[in-house]
């Protein structure tokens, strides 16, 4: 069994203002650890309920966080960003049996984190898919149902994991945070990693084949900018309009083609 995992650090237990998830900051290494270690129980859960390959994609920030040396040895790191369009999926094709999400947090415009975004807080105001709030799990969720890889796993604020369940019930899901204005409230950071490698393996003993999410037929994709001249420039994107001083809309049905939108107008 082939899984596939990405990783990100704004939803991993304990972590509660930006400087915690900045390089620069001092207070980045615990975190960056943090990060590590619910994604090394995550691979643990899958090689429990029967992995033997586990590729993670380190999808925060540089895409360089987390420590090799502390994953489990049949796991592949994905480091750093190639400008694929696939983003925080990477290197998954359709030879993977099943996804997890480690660390994930809500959608920007939510207040059910302290660090709530959708790729990029500095340019992005919101994004929505066909009128629904796009946090990067959706995103992500919809090209896993592109491929035809079954969503197995969630780990994150509480936000995130509601949407996940909203998405499609079955996915198997563990809130170690959830927001509270600019604080949260958290999970003690080694019983997230119990509960994560604990769930990860639940999910995926599980019938996988209630985990696929129908394709809707079409997209439109509505960007909001915290720039209005950022807006107009991106407007010129081919099939792309403005929809507001600050927003524009993409409109296709080739989810491809919302990825690859996505990796140019953010």
């Amino acid at each position: 069994m082939k899984i596939y995992i990405s990783a990100d650090i704004e939803g991993v237990a304990g972590i509660a203002a930006w400087e915690e998830a900045r390089s620069s900051s001092a207070s980045f290494p615990y975190f960056a650890r943090q990060m590590t270690r619910e994604v090394a129980a995550a691979c643990k859960g899958a090689s429990n309920a029967g992995a033997d390959e586990v590729w993670v994609k380190d999808a925060h920030g540089s895409g360089r966080n987390m420590d090799p040396s502390m994953l489990p040895e049949n796991t592949r790191l994905i480091r750093g960003w190639s400008g694929h369009p696939y983003k925080m999926l990477h290197g998954i094709d359709k030879t993977f049996h099943a996804i997890g999400f480690v660390g994930y947090h809500s959608h920007g415009g939510a207040n059910t984190n302290p660090l709530a975004h959708t790729i990029s807080s500095v340019t992005i105001d919101y994004m929505k898919l066909n009128g629904e709030y796009l946090s990067e799990f959706l995103l992500h969720a919809y090209l896993a149902s592109y491929l035809g890889i079954p969503i197995a796993f969630l780990s994150g604020d509480k936000g995130i994991c509601q949407e996940a369940k909203k998405f499609n019930k079955n996915i198997v899901t563990v809130a170690v945070n959830e927001g509270a204005g600019a604080s949260s409230i958290s999970l003690h950071p080694n019983r997230a990693i119990r509960l994560i490698e604990k769930e990860m393996g639940n999910a995926l003993r599980g019938d996988l084949s209630q985990n696929h999410t129908e394709l809707p037929k079409h997209f439109k994709l509505e960007i909001a900018y915290n720039d209005h001249t950022v807006a107009y420039r991106y407007s010129l994107y081919p099939g792309a309009r403005r929809n507001s001083p600050n927003s524009i809309v993409f409109e296709t049905d080739d989810y491809y083609e919302i990825m690859r939108a996505t990796s140019f107008l953010v």
